[in-house]
């Protein structure tokens, strides 16, 4: 099937929204769009939650546009701009809700707390009055939320009456500042954190009820509710139980997700692994019956903030990532003429054969790679460094993403016969999914090595581990500088921390740190099979994604990723250039792997496949041009593309994959939601 566009759009309230309709439907006609999401009062046309006479031009606009496009043959959703408000930007309450209030006391102007009964009854009035219009979603904007709301810092959520919901749980009055230095107090997690997590989820979920009800009747169940989200390790820290959201958010069994999973302006190509994690990570959080519809979005706007190149590259990757559709926000939200912008036209015409090309293949049974593990409540089990900041409860498998698909290792959120765990993480899973973890192949950052060690599994990890030593910290016998493997040099000269390691008997020594006299500090890398059977590969570094990026550093992660798989090896291994960004997805027949190319300089990608693969096939999707068949080659265990991949554009390879089912990938472990 091919790809749904849908194009995000703002016709502000006026005499002449009929004809600015028509506009949008021609531009939708002409470049492909199958349903306009309306924006309400968004951006400079926000001036608070709307309500009265403010509403009631909302409404008429929102109807007279809505009938128009349906007239034109195009679907139609409802994009209201604020649930508790994105930032305070001047505007100013005007209702009476009770406002967010930050961790250090500061009071919003114009954001309403989780907790108001004025904002609920608001909210869910001004959803039901949408929803007789009969629209397929109507979306809660990703201000849906607690953290992120300018100028409060981290977020809100620390109200008089969250305050009191969590006193009734302690059993006692508490204050913001004594409940912000319990939750973020270092050491073992104070059981605050969880029963202020406990509140704000509740409050959350009580809403999202009220709403969807409200929906589902003035919808006549025609409706459908969205919930735009945020990065996953920032909802994380607010105890988000994500199938109960969704459950909650549900009109006849369903509902909508639109995952961010890029930036709003132009970044480097590299980035890509950051989407393509993102992506994965949120599809592995996402029930079932919630339709993922990712937004690829320009802001300010227009290729003036993102290059067409760019746009184009993160629509391949979110319709890789397993979109039902595709949510463009492209043009300015204060143009209102669709057609004054040709080149966004221009653009989604020319994206179109690649994005069909992908959406006709994309019917992918999940992804293989090594397992980043997915926990939820991670920040519940995070042990801070200094008291008072929220954002330190954060734990983001991502920047261990970069590090693996920037050196062309694919990953998966689901599990895997090796997975990688790094960081807070580690205190996240309990001893016996450790211990699972421990009898296959896993690989440690030196933050996770010593959290392990700590709870008693050094004798599994072939390592003692000493303590994590600060950069600036003295040490003896002087502070670290390189590693040194062989006649092979790389540099931990900037990284934040080491994990002091000394190896056991069993375990073999692949890197020496050194100080910059040339003395030995302790051990870099090293590998060890333990009792359990399992093979275990540990890292120094506690940052390994601010490693220096270069060839001997890939070929050393490709040989320890090697040594974890063990006597049967199946991962494809990208080389041929620098961030070769992979995707390995599983079909029914076996392996589907998409490259990106992350690097300005283009790329003749090389795979290096242990059981070799004769029938592969290659198609070469070069920015904004038509796909083209390109020539594989099996040399050995070598699959070579004779094809440069230009900058961000992508390689697709498919073969079968003869060693065995597409199940035995995934080795269950939890579930990941």
């Amino acid at each position: 099937m091919p790809a749904r566009y849908h194009l995000r759009f703002q016709i502000p309230p006026g005499p002449d929204a009929g004809q600015r309709a028509l506009e949008l439907a021609e531009f939708c006609h002409e470049t492909g769009v199958d349903e306009v999401v309306l924006l309400l009062a968004a951006e400079e046309f926000h001036d608070g939650h709307p309500a009265g006479a403010d509403e009631d031009r909302l409404y008429d606009t929102a109807a007279v546009t809505t009938g128009a496009l349906r007239a034109a043959g195009l679907d139609v959703s409802l994009n209201p701009w604020v649930t508790t408000g994105h930032a305070d930007r001047g505007r100013r309450d005007r209702h009476g809700f009770a406002p967010m209030v930050g961790p250090d006391g500061t009071v919003a102007t114009g954001q309403a707390s989780f907790a108001c009964p004025l904002w609920r009854s608001w909210i869910t009035a001004h959803y039901a009055r949408f929803a007789d219009l009969g629209c397929r979603v109507l979306w809660l904007e990703d201000d849906f939320r607690y953290h992120n709301h300018a100028p409060l810092t981290w977020g809100g959520g620390f109200e008089p009456a969250m305050l009191e919901r969590l006193a009734r749980l302690v059993g006692a009055p508490v204050g913001r500042a004594q409940v912000v230095a319990a939750v973020t107090a270092p050491g073992p997690p104070h059981p605050w954190r969880a029963l202020l997590q406990q509140v704000w989820r509740t409050a959350q979920l009580e809403t999202a009820t009220l709403v969807a009800e409200a929906v589902d009747k003035h919808s006549g169940g025609r409706a459908r509710l969205g919930l735009m989200t945020s990065v996953p390790g920032a909802h994380g820290v607010e105890g988000r139980d994500w199938t109960a959201l969704f459950d909650a958010l549900s009109v006849a069994g369903e509902s909508v997700q639109r995952p961010h999973f890029a930036g709003y302006e132009d970044a480097p190509g590299r980035e890509l692994s950051r989407s393509v994690w993102l992506l994965e990570q949120q599809r592995a959080l996402r029930p079932s019956h919630v339709r993922c519809e990712p937004e690829i979005e320009n802001w300010p706007h227009t290729a003036w903030s993102k290059s067409d190149t760019q746009t184009w590259s993160e629509l391949v990757a979110a319709q890789l990532g397993g979109a039902d559709a595709l949510l463009l926000n492209l043009h300015p939200t204060y143009s209102g003429r669709a057609g004054r912008h040709p080149r966004v036209a221009e653009l989604l015409r020319r994206a179109r054969p690649a994005v069909d090309l992908v959406a006709d293949r994309a019917a992918d049974l999940g992804t293989a790679g090594v397992s980043l593990a997915v926990h939820p409540q991670a920040a519940g089990h995070v042990r801070t460094r200094r008291p008072g900041h929220l954002a330190d409860l954060m734990v983001d498998p991502g920047p261990g993403a970069d590090f693996l698909l920037r050196y062309g290792v694919p990953v998966t959120a689901g599990d895997a016969p090796v997975r990688a765990l790094f960081g807070e993480t580690a205190r996240a899973f309990d001893d016996a999914e450790t211990r699972r973890m421990l009898a296959g192949g896993l690989l440690l950052d030196g933050t996770a090595a010593h959290i392990l060690a700590e709870r008693g599994f050094a004798g599994l990890l072939g390592v003692t581990v000493s303590g994590i030593v600060d950069r600036e910290e003295p040490c003896e016998p002087g502070p670290y500088a390189y590693e040194s493997a062989g006649d092979v040099v790389l540099s931990v000269n900037v990284q934040p921390a080491l994990a002091r390691l000394l190896p056991g008997d069993d375990t073999e020594v692949w890197s020496t740190v050194r100080t910059p006299g040339g003395q030995d500090w302790g051990v870099g890398r090293c590998v060890h099979t333990n009792s359990l059977g399992g093979r275990v590969g540990v890292l120094a570094a506690t940052a390994p994604h601010l490693l220096p990026y270069d060839d001997e550093g890939q070929r050393l992660l490709h040989a320890m990723v090697r040594y974890l798989e063990g006597a049967e090896p199946r991962l494809p291994l990208i080389g041929g250039g620098p961030h070769l960004i992979p995707r390995l997805g599983r079909t029914a027949t076996g392996l589907s792997l998409a490259i990106a190319n992350g690097s300005a300089d283009p790329a003749r990608p090389r795979i290096a496949l242990p059981g070799g693969a004769a029938d592969a096939r290659g198609t070469l999707l070069a920015p904004l041009r038509a796909p083209v068949d390109v020539p594989v080659e099996a040399v050995g265990r070598i699959l070579a593309v004779d094809a440069e991949v230009p900058y961000r554009g992508w390689l697709l390879v498919e073969w079968t994959d003869r060693r065995g089912s597409h199940t035995e990938w995934r080795v269950p472990l939890t579930d990941a939601r």
